[in-house]
Formats: structure tokens, sequence, C-alpha cells
């Protein structure tokens, strides 16, 4: 079987070194890639040759030339910030191409409506990153919610979550410090635990929210099976003595569930699951999304 060919929106960001590593690992090729910004050397070490656009009108015109020469992606790998992933989803889909994108899929669940209607029109699918659903920890959690969410007990868990992860002053100057841009904490750092807990324990049916910051978010969320206690934070004081970040937790009925590493091979993971056919689609993202998406406004009515 050829090698999948890949473009990548988002070259200079965070999260791109990961992605460019799964692609490589499962023996795909990057063929372009986009950024506004132009520090992106770190294509040098994984595919010196792909090339290299910082106007996403020109990348979309090299994209579509080489699907109409017949050398079209397989797939766009959108790792673009927060507010633009579903309408880079859209692009990839209408370049007949799937699509592979970081968390959010969307900020607000009516997207996903959409995105789902193009999925239909085109034939092909959108794959999200929900990274922590494999990571060894998430098992340890689904053992745990076993007493609780299995017949006939029906015991409701308690759970305290604390993500601490400490960013400078330039977060605030970023588009991760712009809500609208970032859909803030809870959705910027937020979702990927979010969506582990809603995914063993349930749907929500009514949360409470007692800060929403730029750098700190806190409340309650209960759900079908479990009481939910979340502190999220990008500030350093907030980590625990002893620890420099990040800081990842899980305390299920007094147990915790560490979660703070780990997590530099699980886009290889996703990928190899993708590859298969086996990826997270919209309907897993969904939850989560709709959560968060109320968490921001601060709408207490449960999630339909």
């Amino acid at each position: 079987m050829p090698a999948k060919r890949v473009a990548l929106l988002g070259a200079a960001g965070y999260i791109a070194p990961r992605h460019l590593a799964a692609i490589r690992d499962v023996g795909w090729t990057l063929v372009a890639a986009h950024d506004p910004h132009d520090s992106v050397g770190i294509l040098d070490a994984y595919f010196p040759e792909a090339a290299f656009f910082t106007e996403i009108e020109r990348f979309d015109r090299h994209l579509d030339k080489l699907r109409r020469d017949g050398q079209g992606i397989d797939y766009l790998v959108v790792c673009s910030p927060n507010y633009l992933h579903d309408a880079h989803c859209r692009l990839g889909l209408r370049l007949g191409a799937d699509v592979i994108c970081e968390k959010p899929v969307a900020l607000n669940p009516w997207n996903l409506d959409n995105l789902r209607e193009l999925e239909a029109e085109t034939g092909h699918r959108i794959w999200c990153i929900l990274q922590s659903r494999l990571h060894p920890s998430y098992l340890r959690l689904k053992v745990l919610a076993a007493p609780s969410c299995e017949a006939p007990t029906q015991r409701s868990a308690r759970i305290t979550i604390n993500y601490i992860t400490p960013r400078g002053p330039w977060y605030r100057y970023s588009w991760k410090g712009n809500e609208e841009r970032s859909g803030g904490v809870v959705t910027n750092i937020g979702i990927h635990l979010f969506d582990a807990i809603l995914s063993v324990y349930g749907a929500p049916t009514g949360f409470s929210v007692s800060e929403m910051a730029i750098d700190r978010a806190s409340g309650q969320l209960s759900l079908k099976h479990a009481t939910v206690d979340w502190t999220l934070s990008v500030r350093r004081g907030d980590l625990p003595v002893g620890h420099t970040g990040p800081f990842r937790q899980f305390t299920v009925d007094g147990e915790d569930i560490d979660f703070s590493s780990g997590f530099d091979t699980l886009h290889t993971a996703s990928y190899e699951a993708i590859a298969r056919g086996d990826g997270f689609g919209l309907d897993e993202a969904r939850a989560s999304v709709e959560l968060v998406s109320r968490l921001r406004g601060q709408d207490n009515r449960p999630p339909r």
C-alpha cells in the first residue's frame, strides 16, 4: 500500500511536532505545510522536502492543483488556532481528503452539525485527536468506574479533577489567551479531561461554575454516574508543592490517577488507529464540545 499523502495546517504551533512525528512513525509523507509564521525549521527534522506556504490561499491552490493532477492528499492535519478548526476541516473535506483535527474540532456544537453534513456530501471523514482515551491511566479510570456505572448498584462516584499547566506572560498575548479564539481554559486545556470523564461516567445532568477567568476556571459537574469538582489553571502558583508542571490528576473516591505524563507517543497511537479506520469521529467529540460551550456561557441547563 503506498504511503498516505498528508498536508499540515499550523506547522509553527506547539502541538505540530507531535503530529509530524506521528506522520513519520506511521510511514506517511508530508507533502505541504502552512503557517502564517515562518518559524518552521522543525520541518527539516521530519519532512525537509515538504512545500511550505505562509498564505492559506496559496496553500489551498497548491493542494487543489495536486488533486487535479491526480496527486491529491489523503489527509489534511489541522493544528491551527481553535476558532479556525471547523473552517479548516471544511477545507480538507472539500479538497477530497479526510481530516485529522486537534482538539477541539469546533468551539460550538452547532458547528459539528454542519461538519456532519459536509462529511455526508463529500464521503470523507473527520478524525478527532482524543488522546486521553489512549492513555494507560484512562484504562484505570474505567476500572474504577465499574462499581458506579454497572447495574444494579448505580452508585455515584465522587471525583476531583485538577489540571494545572503553567504558562508565562506570553499566554495572555497569544490567541490562547483570547476566549473568542481559544474557548478559554475550559476548552484550550480542559476539553481532553472532560472528554475522558464524560466517556466513562456518562452524560452531564447539570453543572455550576465557581470561577471563569482567562487563566483559571473551576466548578462542579453532575454526571449520570458521578459528581465532579474540577479546577483548570495556567497559573504557576496553583501547582502543588514539588511540581513544576504540568499536573493532571483525577481523584476517584479517594484514589489518585495521574495523567501528568505519558502523552508523548499518544499522537502516534492516534494515527495508527486512524490508519486502521478505528479513530474517533465527530460523534465521540460531541459531548465534550457541548459541555465546554455551555460552561463558557455558564448555562446550567443539561446538554441535550
